[in-house]
């Protein structure tokens, strides 16, 4: 009987820890996930209220969710900065001690392209930059669909430019468009801005011209007075960089018009006077696109060697819809514009795009809306 008794305790206690060890394992295999160690370099600075604020904003939520850990480094945006940039590319990169590092903006592909070579094992993210797409297996990069972003600009612009009983809105349906150029990625912008004019009202007009330069305000704002004053434009959209804030200076100078910002908010990186005559800005939301990177990553889905554009669905891009949009816009105009990211967002209404498109069909449409 005692020997009996002393086999069952023995078969108890093994199954004790049978069932210890099945449970801990199965709490493995179900419970954490992984948490990713990440560097962002930043070739500027903290505080730009634009694309280095939106990345750290995002990595700062998942890191409080518990999901990564991470190290922002500000390398400065001067040109005697620029030989830093390079060089702390190199040692984050030597070092081995992140999961992935993080870059982004059109300066630093030449810098990434050397390193990521140099250094086939580890993980890199480019944000806003398609410069050598597949060309490393070890390197994502993140683009947005600014034709996403284009319509719902399309959208306000033209149902706003016929509320004439909004200061500066006169009883002409023209506004304006300033390009950095005239090169797919503008004209992506641009025909989701015409296709959403046009759907919104059919009578709109869009004055376009191209600055040729990214960083020339005094031509971006003549062409914007002579859009205000020859054509009677009253709404300017500029999507050519530091250029196209000579377009917003002209629709202050003038007192005729408003201007719409593109990227980041405007509302916010401009001073008052500005910031006063800001209707919206279209957004690139970096810091929600890096959390759908893991988010997808977490999924076992990802992307080194390629290319992810990331529109309304992804939360990629956006419109701002506080302040001046919120104040100003009467409720009918508001309405219209979440109507239309809806629609997008369920595919009820899809976009084109000009990149990759052959036949040019945004010189089309951009000719036939001429004023």
């Amino acid at each position: 009987m005692k020997k009996l008794v002393a086999i069952l305790l023995t078969l108890l206690v093994a199954f004790s820890m049978f069932a210890c060890k099945t449970a801990g394992t199965d709490a493995t295999a179900a419970g954490d996930k992984k948490v990713y160690n990440v560097v962002s370099l930043v070739n500027g600075n903290l505080g730009d209220k634009s694309f280095f604020d939106s990345a750290e904003a995002g990595l700062k939520a998942l890191q409080d969710a518990g999901r990564i850990t991470y190290k922002t480094i500000e390398m400065g945006g001067t040109d005697e900065d620029q030989p830093k940039w390079l060089e702390t590319l190199y040692e984050v990169a030597e070092a081995g001690e992140y999961d992935l590092i993080i870059v982004g903006t059109y300066q630093m592909p030449d810098y990434l392209k050397e390193v990521a070579t140099a250094y086939p094992d580890q993980k890199f993210l480019i944000y806003d930059d398609t410069t050598y797409v597949g060309e490393n297996a070890n390197v994502v990069n993140i683009s947005y669909k600014q034709n996403d972003m284009g319509y719902l600009v399309g959208v306000y612009a033209a149902a706003m430019t016929s509320e004439t009983s909004v200061q500066n809105m006169n009883a002409e349906k023209v506004v304006g468009f300033v390009g950095g150029g005239d090169f797919p990625v503008i004209n992506d912008f641009l025909i989701g801005f015409l296709e959403g004019a046009k759907a919104t009202d059919p009578e709109v007009k869009v004055d376009t011209r191209y600055v040729g330069s990214f960083v020339d305000t005094a031509t971006a704002k003549e062409m914007a007075l002579s859009m205000i004053n020859d054509n009677k434009a009253d709404i300017i959209w500029g999507v050519a960089g530091l250029s196209g804030n000579g377009a917003a200076e002209a629709a202050l100078e003038t007192g005729k018009a408003w201007f719409i910002g593109v990227d980041s908010d405007q509302e916010l990186t401009f001073g008052p006077e500005l910031a006063a005559i800001t209707l919206s800005s279209g957004l690139k939301n970096v810091g929600t696109s890096l959390i759908w990177i893991f988010d997808e990553w977490d999924a076992g889905r990802t992307y080194w060697g390629q290319i992810v554009n990331l529109g309304l669905t992804e939360g990629g891009v956006g419109i701002v819809t506080d302040k001046n949009f919120a104040t100003l816009a009467p409720k009918a105009v508001q309405d219209k514009v979440l109507a239309a990211e809806a629609a997008i967002k369920d595919g009820t209404i899809v976009v084109p795009t000009a990149i990759g498109d052959d036949t040019n069909a945004v010189v089309a449409l951009r000719d036939s809306m001429q004023p």
